[in-house]
């Protein structure tokens, strides 16, 4: 997994107003927290973070005003809900060899059986614990020729070395639905009836 340096500012200005004049710099407030220390409140430069972030559990190597380098992944990303932009993001401070759970995006490949199968994703994510430094990236699943009814569980899926499930071995992760016939309309029901009615 990809390892991103970002250089910090440790910043002492707290608030709605310091955090606007935050993002008018185009960076974004951001806290570091974990290891039982005290929360560090940082200033991140928007666009390097934004790149970053684009990797689910990205391993941030923070440079904190030149002085200190910490790793950490993120726990908590804000976004503007209409223009996208950060807003605010909470960092997990880690260290080298230490396991941590998150979740990491399960995709699929292959086509299902023919007939107009639905795939569900019950979960989007699989929780894992990994070491800090080894998160995968995500998780590939294979679906090719599944047929209505067949589910696929978490114990089913194939882990990178080294990573764990963090969720009950039973859980569905996906699922293969049958392809729904069109309900017919309150109208054709009616004449339906009343044609069964009259017979």
């Amino acid at each position: 997994m990809s390892e991103v340096k970002i250089a910090a500012e440790s910043r002492t200005e707290f608030g709605k107003g310091a955090a606007r004049r935050i993002r008018r710099d185009s960076k974004v407030p951001g806290v570091l927290y974990g290891h039982g220390s005290d929360p560090i409140h940082l200033t991140l430069p928007g666009h390097e973070l934004l790149l970053a972030l684009r990797t689910p559990n990205v391993l941030i190597s923070l440079d904190i005003d030149g002085k200190t380098n910490e790793l950490a992944i993120p726990k908590s990303v804000v976004r503007d809900p209409i223009k996208g932009f950060l807003e605010h993001v909470d960092l997990l401070l880690v260290k080298r060899g230490e396991k941590v759970t998150v979740e990491v995006p399960v995709q699929t490949e292959g086509e299902l059986a023919p007939g107009g199968n639905l795939l569900e994703h019950v979960l989007n994510a699989l929780p894992v614990e990994a070491e800090a430094t080894h998160i995968p990236e995500g998780v590939t699943v294979s679906v090719e020729g599944l047929e209505a009814g067949a589910s696929v569980l978490a114990k089913d899926i194939t882990l990178p070395s080294g990573v764990t499930l963090a969720v009950e071995e039973d859980a569905v992760v996906l699922q293969v639905l049958a392809a729904q016939a069109e309900e017919p309309s309150e109208g054709e029901e009616a004449e339906a009836a009343e044609e069964a009615a009259e017979a």
